[in-house]
């Protein structure tokens, strides 16, 4: 008898433990969702000129930085977030601007997450420029906003080394 119940506890705990790891696995799903759907958000914003869009899943402190690589060295430039919008403001209509995502790798811890993506931007389906952003963001209550991005660009369109593509 007392083996029997040990048997019934093992296979209740088994199955209970498989329950929490389907759950936590879900709720991570959950979580890069929203993430991905902020980040989605800012680039419709960018591509459609939408700076309310991008705004509405930005913190009002966030923090830009570039960092280019071009023929005369590297570059780090500290962009302001209000130049920022309205260089993104003055895109005449009868340019399309595309960046295309090439991938996410997304790191949450609780309100905060990290997410690095790789990019190539386009110009009126003209290559541009190619580099990863890297976007802190943090979950102000329902939403994910971003607060802080600095990306790469170069004109090479090859992943550099150690970047996945």
């Amino acid at each position: 008898m007392t083996d029997q119940l040990t048997e019934h506890s093992t296979s209740v705990m088994k199955k209970l433990l498989i329950i929490a790891i389907a759950l936590c696995v879900q709720a991570v799903a959950a979580q890069e969702a929203d993430i991905k759907k902020s980040i989605g958000v800012f680039f419709e914003g960018l591509h459609t000129a939408d700076t309310l869009k991008m705004q509405s899943v930005c913190s009002k402190s966030m923090v830009l930085h570039s960092v280019s690589d071009t023929p005369k060295g590297i570059k780090f430039v500290d962009q302001p977030t209000s130049e920022f919008y309205k260089s993104i403001a003055s895109i005449p209509k009868d340019v399309k601007v595309e960046e295309r995502l090439l991938g996410y790798n997304i790191q949450i811890d609780g309100p905060m997450a990290h997410v690095w993506t790789p990019y190539e931007f386009y110009i009126n389906g003209k290559f541009s420029h190619a580099g990863v952003n890297s976007f802190q963001m943090f979950k102000d209550k329902e939403l994910w906003k971003i607060v802080y991005v600095i990306d790469t660009r170069r004109t090479d369109p090859r992943p550099q080394k150690g970047e996945k593509k």
